[in-house]
């Protein structure tokens, strides 16, 4: 997933200290970005293996995200056997209880990072996914429900190193190293999803727990490694002043971080727990019914009561609307083409989790290529067109494979949908975080990738439970190979439609860009003439 650089159009995590002038030519603006480009990037200095070895620190963070996702993409039914577990709907919570947390505190985990050091935070992360990693393992010895406990709470680990990594890099190098960075940065997603689609099938097939035992270890070692390949980064600005306990619950804004998570947090449950009870239990309802009441408190806290708001919501205006839309589809189309194209050729198709590993292996190359495109031309092309561009690759991607036949050669299909769903991953999320950026007053740019990748993970989560609802309603109880099929091809045309709905969105917005752009250019020639006249 590329990562755009911060002082193009946008700031990569709202903890980034340099945004881009847009907003106007106030002097008092101009003199604080000049005082804050004295900032010292320490990282610039470094000899070239210690910044090698920097960057490969910071990227660890992206690289074990996408690696805790995939690890357990394939191995479900595997794990699930071995607690005496076939229900798709409960198997389903191995994927979506990873997605639900991270997607739902990567915000209040950058605040964090703001507050008490973007290092700390970041080697706390690792840390705490090193210890849930261990658990997830430890599992099996005790029951199912541990199991998940485990993934969820594992959520929490890149939730809090994957915004803080951002903030690292870009207080650490200035504007030509960082753009490197963050490509480095965003190549490593494809790299960190072909290590867990591979080897976590590899560790399954001996004994599936050495397959979060690993992780354990892998991520243990990076801790220590951040320890000191990251530097002890001087406190700018408003942290070098003693807060007091109240000033520092306003700027963690914990009320408005409260009601958001848990309105978050029984939502997406409540979906997800529909697969398990398929809507016949009430406390599912009372779930979703309490989320909308959570998401109330969330929005009257953050336009009435809150000093610092970690979302700013009264600034929301109708292009950040129709990103977040577009977002939503893209992403949940991802995580259900991903996850069910997986179930088809696993349940369905007869592939094993390695050929199927070999199968994806692409994403590797065309993610690595295509995140170095995206970051070279992101500043030169007008987002609004990525965004589409992106977009219509989803809606291909999805195409493809609720068309494919599942006995169809490798090579038709399914190799042509991995790689157009690549360049989708690849495009969709700067163009999301460049849109954002520019539709914020500048106090509110550099946050824009932080609250993308929430919507982007937590709409993969809450994409699984629509589609997982769908399947259990359409699969006529799935005993047999062709009433899994109809379900899985049930979601995958749900992808479909969503897709086609995100299309639309971004072909909309991309008028609309077009239109604001030719009146500003109008508006320009017209105070040039006038300016020459007189």
């Amino acid at each position: 997933m590329a990562t755009p650089s911060p002082e193009g159009q946008e700031t990569a995590s709202h903890h980034f200290t340099n945004p881009p002038e847009k907003h106007g030519d106030d002097p008092a603006i101009g003199s604080a970005q000049t005082a804050k480009d004295e900032h010292v990037y320490i990282a610039d200095g470094y000899p070239l293996i210690r910044r090698i070895i920097f960057i490969m620190t910071v990227c660890s963070s992206m690289f074990t995200n996408q690696l805790g996702l995939c690890n357990s993409l394939t191995t479900p039914e595997i794990i699930g056997e071995s607690f005496g577990v076939t229900d798709p709907g409960n198997l389903s919570w191995i994927i979506s209880g990873y997605g639900l947390t991270l997607g739902t505190f990567i915000l209040i985990g950058g605040r964090f990072g703001d507050e008490f050091g973007n290092k700390a935070i970041f080697i706390i992360g690792m840390g705490w996914l090193a210890l849930t990693s261990m658990m997830a393992g430890l599992s099996v010895y005790s029951s199912y429900p541990v199991f998940i406990l485990a993934r969820t709470l594992q959520g929490l680990g890149p939730a809090l190193t994957v915004p803080n990594a951002l903030a690292i890099m870009g207080k650490c190098f200035s504007q030509g190293n960082r753009d490197m960075g963050f490509a480095w940065f965003a190549a490593s997603a494809p790299v960190g999803a072909m290590a867990g689609l591979l080897f976590g099938p590899l560790f399954a097939m001996a004994w599936w727990p050495w397959t979060y035992w690993s992780q354990a270890l892998g991520v243990a070692i990076v801790f220590v490694i951040a320890l000191v390949a990251i530097p002890n980064m001087p406190v700018e600005g408003e942290q070098k002043q003693r807060r007091t306990i109240r000033e520092t619950v306003d700027r963690l804004d914990l009320p408005g971080g409260a009601s958001g998570v848990t309105a978050l947090v029984l939502f997406n449950f409540a979906w997800n727990q529909s697969l398990v009870t398929t809507w016949a239990e009430p406390y599912v309802y009372v779930c979703l019914i309490l989320s909308f009441f959570f998401l109330a408190a969330f929005f009257y806290i953050e336009l009435r009561l809150a000093r610092y708001p970690i979302l700013p919501v009264a600034v929301l205006t109708s292009d950040i609307a129709f990103v977040f839309g577009c977002t939503a589809a893209g992403w949940s189309t991802f995580g259900i083409w991903l996850f069910y194209v997986i179930r088809i050729c696993l349940n369905v198709g007869g592939q094993t989790p390695i050929q199927l590993a070999a199968w994806l292996s692409p994403i590797i190359v065309t993610g690595i290529v295509t995140a170095l495109i995206v970051g070279k031309i992101i500043n030169k092309v007008p987002a609004s067109s990525i965004m589409l561009f992106a977009m219509l690759c989803y809606f291909v991607t999805s195409l493809l494979q609720a068309l494919r036949p599942v006995d169809s050669t490798y090579w038709t299909y399914f190799f042509f949908a991995t790689i157009i769903a690549t360049f989708a991953m690849d495009s969709s999320l700067p163009a999301a975080t460049i849109i954002f950026a520019n539709a914020v007053p500048r106090q509110y740019q550099g946050m824009g990738s932080s609250v993308i990748m929430t919507i982007v993970v937590y709409s993969i989560s809450l994409g699984l439970g629509f589609a997982g609802t769908i399947e259990l309603q359409i699969n006529n109880g799935g005993h047999t190979k062709e009433n899994l099929l109809r379900g899985y091809r049930g979601t995958l045309w749900f992808s479909v439609g969503l897709t086609a709905f995100g299309t639309v969105l971004a072909l909309i917005f991309l008028l609309k860009d077009l239109r604001r752009r030719k009146l500003a250019g109008n508006q320009k020639e017209e105070e040039t003439a006038g300016s020459t006249e007189a």
